[in-house]
């Protein structure tokens, strides 16, 4: 199979470009940095906003598409809304359009696997959600995420482009960006134990997460490329509900320090899901997909990764 990734070069995209490798599939790697080469892959640079772009990627005539680029986090789209609406959105738009004219115009049909997010679900309540549930995001980023998952589901039921959406929840693993919560805690609880220190600030630690392995989330979007259905939506999600302060507490144990949370202001979102947690039954029966990393080799790696 020939896959192009999209947003190749970002944290998901890195481990999904090396699984398709690792499996013999044909990658093509669309990178916002610049054009390359690796063993089994070739990579493209490519800009979400860019129609020229965007249709140079497809002349490479892949049999699937599956689409990562985007403004990825909340604090990213909450300082430049307009972009991430462009790019998260828009950008979605043109990708489902541009496919789509391909197989009127008698291209090769692609499948498209497009990657949302469980924070469109928005608050709601203390139970697992599912893909049947209404979407009230609290957050530009996730707004933008309900905007693409519209486009793409148009452009399927217009034209009968084959799209799928997929909505991970929490999902961490060796190479992710300290900005993103458990690899922060992870860096200074480290630095806390270098400075013989116990206090170490956070933000909020009351909300309850549902946290995969990215391998884990990697693995479910291959299946879907496999039996996933278009036009359907699925949840990829352990199931299970962790408070923040629980996973604090056993990252600290892992690293060894008797470890004091100090909240801090500029840590602290101002609006806050209280309770994220998925059920991804749909996606199991469809596809027989189901987590093999458990979380304690989840917080493992991630202090493995962050070794001194």
């Amino acid at each position: 199979m020939k896959v192009l990734v999209t947003g190749a070069d970002g944290f998901v995209g890195r481990h999904l470009v090396r699984r398709l490798a690792a499996r013999g599939d044909s990658v093509v790697a669309a990178c916002g940095s610049g054009a390359g080469s690796d063993p089994g892959t070739l990579r493209i640079p490519f800009e979400l906003t860019d129609d020229r772009s965007i249709h140079a990627a497809l002349e490479h005539d892949p049999d699937a598409v599956v689409h990562l680029a985007a403004v990825a986090s909340t604090r990213e789209a909450r300082q430049d809304p307009g972009r991430a609406w462009a790019v998260n959105a828009g950008g979605t738009a043109r990708l489902a359009e541009a496919m789509a004219a391909r197989r009127t115009a008698g291209g090769r049909e692609a499948l498209l696997l497009v990657v949302s997010s469980g924070e469109v679900y928005g608050a709601g309540g203390g139970i697992p959600r599912h893909e049947s549930d209404s979407l009230q995001p609290i957050s530009s980023y996730a707004a933008t995420k309900v905007g693409a998952e519209v486009a793409a589901l148009e452009v399927w039921r217009r034209t009968g482009l084959p799209a799928m959406i997929v909505r991970p929840f929490t999902h961490t693993g060796p190479g992710q960006h300290p900005g993103f919560v458990l690899p922060a805690f992870v860096q200074r609880l480290r630095a806390a134990r270098a400075a013989g220190t116990r206090e170490v600030p956070t933000g909020n630690l009351d909300p309850v997460r549902d946290l995969l392995d990215v391998r884990d989330v990697v693995e479910a979007y291959l299946a879907l490329l496999q039996r996933g259905v278009p036009g359907e939506i699925y949840n990829v999600a352990r199931g299970e509900g962790h408070t923040l302060q629980e996973l604090f507490d056993r990252l600290a144990r892992l690293i060894g320090v008797a470890a004091e949370p100090r909240p801090s202001p500029e840590l602290t979102r101002a609006v806050d899901i209280p309770h994220l947690v998925g059920d991804s039954t749909k996606l199991r029966q469809a596809t027989g997909w189901s987590p093999a990393i458990t979380l304690d080799a989840m917080l493992r790696g991630l202090v493995d990764a962050q070794a001194d």
